[in-house]
């Protein structure tokens, strides 16, 4: 049974993150009643944000399932984007916030009669505390009777074909995780927030794992060339060799650490996901990354 109306509230926990928030704007712009999910020491800026696009926010905290109690009354529809990777404060690890902490929502949500739940979690990663910690997740959400749907968004563009990640386009200058020839169907945040909107009313959705990819998948040396047409410019690369990404696994000592290091292995590998079959269930225009490149 789908729940899902004009009339009912989706609570966003991961509100003040990049999907979070745009996932907050698509609802909004849907007509959905929304709440966010922030913390005490959440960016008051995003937080504002959040307020003037119309979503009521909400304090609690997933590591305290106390405080989701409260949060969760009046709500239908869960939508999760949660995890320690990116907006880390004290306390936060993935053990506490993308293991347990997801784990006492899906509980809250069981106990507050909430009907959907909606998981954003990562593609296959390889083998690593983060990888890990998701799939409890899922293995528990897909157990729990609620009305789920897992999706699995492979590299996000913004993040991995950003300054931060080395791919520094404003300069003409890129890091190249190994050879730089395997393909990857990187995904634009936008998009991932689409198909996670989308899910609360398509009967596709319900009680069902769905891999997430772009349009089209390309090798990082594939993309570099995409950027150098849309910025003007041939651009300088760093190749930094498997072996040695390997070896900064290897050496590290934090889960976060050691998830992040097999991520960027996960860029030397490769990571394609075939939508053909997704869109004939989703009508979304996927995002570029020519698009992203000239955006």
């Amino acid at each position: 049974m789908n729940n899902s109306n004009n009339s009912s509230t989706v609570l966003v926990a991961g509100a003040t993150g990049y999907l979070g928030s745009e996932i907050c704007r698509q609802l909004i712009a849907k007509n959905k009643t929304v709440k966010g999910l922030v913390r005490t020491t959440s960016d008051s800026n995003k937080v504002a944000y959040l307020k003037e696009l119309g979503v009521e926010t909400i304090e609690g905290d997933l590591r305290q399932k106390d405080s989701l109690e409260n949060a969760l009354h009046g709500v239908s529809a869960i939508i999760s984007t949660v995890s320690s990777t990116l907006s880390r404060q004290e306390g936060d690890s993935i053990q506490t916030v993308d293991d347990e902490g997801q784990n006492n929502l899906i509980e809250a949500a069981i106990s507050r009669g909430v009907s959907q739940f909606i998981y954003v979690s990562f593609c296959a990663m390889g083998d690593c505390p983060l990888q890990t910690a998701k799939r409890k997740v899922e293995k528990h959400l897909a157990e729990s009777g609620l009305n789920y749907t897992i999706l699995q968004p492979t590299y996000f563009m913004e993040v991995w074909l950003s300054p931060v990640l080395g791919f520094d386009y404003p300069n003409g200058k890129a890091s190249i995780f190994g050879e730089g020839k395997n393909k990857i169907s990187w995904i634009a945040i936008r998009d991932v927030a689409s198909f996670a909107v989308d899910s609360l009313d398509n009967p596709a959705a319900k009680n069902r794992i769905i891999e997430l990819g772009g349009p089209e998948a390309l090798s990082p040396l594939e993309v570099v060339t995409i950027f150098e047409k849309a910025k003007g410019k041939k651009f300088e690369l760093l190749f930094v060799p498997e072996e040695a990404l390997k070896a900064q696994r290897n050496g590290v000592q934090d889960p976060l650490s050691e998830s992040f290091s097999a991520l960027t292995l996960g860029v030397v590998n490769g990571s394609e996901i075939d939508m053909s079959g997704i869109l004939n269930d989703f009508q979304i225009r996927l995002t570029s990354v020519n698009d992203y490149a000239n955006s």
